[in-house]
C-alpha cells in the first residue's frame, strides 16, 4: 500500500466514529465467525434476535445486508408469497423451520383435550372380580381354544407397553404405561382359523364390543393387568382389561372374561345404540353414519 494511503488509514482509524463504525460491521463479523460456527451456520444464526414468524425485516427472510435493488427483493411477487407462507406457519403453530412449535398438538386427535387423570366411566355396575374368581376364555373361530385361571394368566410372558388413551367423551391421557400379555401372543397359542374376521370382547358385567381381527392383531394392544406399576384397580376394569390404544377406549373392554372370534361382525352394546363400528379417534369415528 502506498505510504500516503496507509497515512489516511491511520488517521481514519484513529477517528472514534470511524473506528465505532468498523466494529458494528455486522458484515465483518458474520464472515469472521461463520467459519467458527460450522458450515452454513453464522453468528447471527445463534443470536437471541427472534427468528420465528414474528421476527420482520429482511433478517426475516434470511437476507441480511442486502439493499432494496438486490437478490429477491427485486421481485415483489416472490416477496408477498414469502409473507404469505410465513403468516400461514404463525397462523399453524409453527417456526421459520416448518417444525411445529407444539410437538403434543400432533398427537392429540381432533375434537379431543388433554388431562391428567384417569376419569372412570362405565354402565353403572362394577362386577366384583378377584384373580381369585376370574376367568378368561378363548374360543370361536380358533383351533386351540383357551381357558385360563389367574395362575394360568400370570404363567405367560408379561410384556410392558406405553401408549395413550382417547376416549369418546372427548378427552385423552398420554403416556401410560401397560403390562400385561399381548394380543399376538394370545392369538399364536389360540391359532385362529382362516375364515376368522372379527373378535367380540365380553366382561363379567354383561358389557360386550366389537372390532376387526386385524385391530385386535396389532402393535401395542394387550390384555393388561397393571397400569403405572400398580395392578388396575376394579374401577378401571380390574383384573384384566383389554387396551387397543389405536381406537377409542370403549373398545378396550374392562373386564374381560371372554374373547370370540367370527367369520362376520356383531356390534356391541355401544355400537348398537349408534356408536360408530370401527371407532378411530383420528377420523373422529364417534357415531354411526
Amino acid at each position: 500500500m502506498p505510504g500516503f494511503a496507509k497515512l489516511v488509514l491511520r488517521l481514519a482509524l484513529a477517528n472514534p466514529t470511524v473506528c465505532s463504525f468498523f466494529k458494528r460491521d455486522p458484515c465483518r463479523n458474520s464472515c469472521r465467525n461463520s467459519r467458527k460456527h460450522g458450515k452454513g451456520r453464522t453468528m447471527s444464526d445463534t443470536s437471541s434476535k427472534a427468528d420465528g414468524p414474528e421476527a420482520e425485516g429482511p433478517e426475516a427472510d434470511g437476507r441480511a445486508g442486502l439493499e432494496p435493488d438486490q437478490g429477491i427483493g427485486r421481485d415483489g411477487g416472490l416477496r408477498d408469497k414469502l409473507v404469505a407462507t410465513k403468516e400461514q406457519w404463525a397462523r399453524d403453530g409453527r417456526a421459520l423451520t416448518g417444525v411445529t412449535a407444539d410437538p403434543a398438538r400432533e398427537r392429540l386427535p381432533p375434537g379431543q383435550r388433554l388431562v391428567t387423570d384417569w376419569p372412570v366411566l362405565d354402565l353403572g355396575i362394577t362386577p366384583k372380580v378377584t384373580t381369585a374368581n376370574w376367568t378368561l376364555s378363548v374360543d370361536g373361530l380358533v383351533e386351540n381354544p383357551l381357558s385360563w385361571s389367574w395362575a394360568d394368566f400370570q404363567a405367560q410372558p408379561q410384556e410392558s407397553f406405553v401408549s395413550d388413551i382417547h376416549c369418546v367423551t372427548t378427552w385423552s391421557r398420554y403416556d401410560n404405561r401397560w403390562e400385561g400379555i399381548s394380543a399376538r401372543r394370545l392369538l399364536d397359542l389360540a391359532r385362529p382359523k382362516p375364515e376368522a374376521r372379527f373378535v367380540v370382547f365380553h366382561s363379567f358385567d354383561g358389557y360386550t364390543t366389537n372390532v376387526a381381527l386385524s385391530d385386535f392383531d396389532d402393535d401395542g394392544v394387550l390384555l393388561a393387568t397393571s397400569w403405572e406399576g400398580q395392578p388396575i384397580s376394579r374401577d378401571h376394569g380390574g383384573p384384566v382389561r383389554v387396551v387397543l390404544p389405536k381406537l377409542y377406549f370403549w373398545k378396550s373392554a374392562k373386564w374381560v372374561k371372554r374373547i370370540e372370534l367370527l367369520a362376520g361382525d356383531r356390534k356391541g352394546y355401544w355400537e348398537v345404540r349408534g356408536y360408530n363400528n370401527h371407532a378411530d379417534p383420528w377420523l373422529e369415528e364417534r357415531y354411526s353414519d
